[in-house]
């Protein structure tokens, strides 16, 4: 697995923990829900873009993306990590 930054899978696991809030809400709460998902994948969105685009990375843009999402769920699969 590609070395991926601690900040990419923590921005990863933001984004997924938002979207899983929006399971059972409707109307106004749901829409503010999806308002945060949506603001945790700009960010996790644009801070791929910004490794990506690094000069000693080797990966594409979607490589990293990738990488970064098997390396999120990996991290949270492992019973050592809280």
């Amino acid at each position: 697995m590609a070395d991926i930054p601690e900040n990419l899978m923590k921005l990863e696991r933001s984004m997924e923990e938002q979207r899983a809030k929006l399971a059972g809400l409707a109307g106004d709460e749901y829409q503010a829900q999806w308002r945060r998902c949506r603001k945790a994948s700009e960010k996790f969105q644009a801070a791929v873009d910004e490794y990506a685009s690094r000069d000693d990375v080797t990966m594409s843009r979607d490589e990293v993306e990738q990488a970064a999402k098997a390396a999120a769920r990996h991290a949270q699969e492992d019973p050592a990590v809280e």
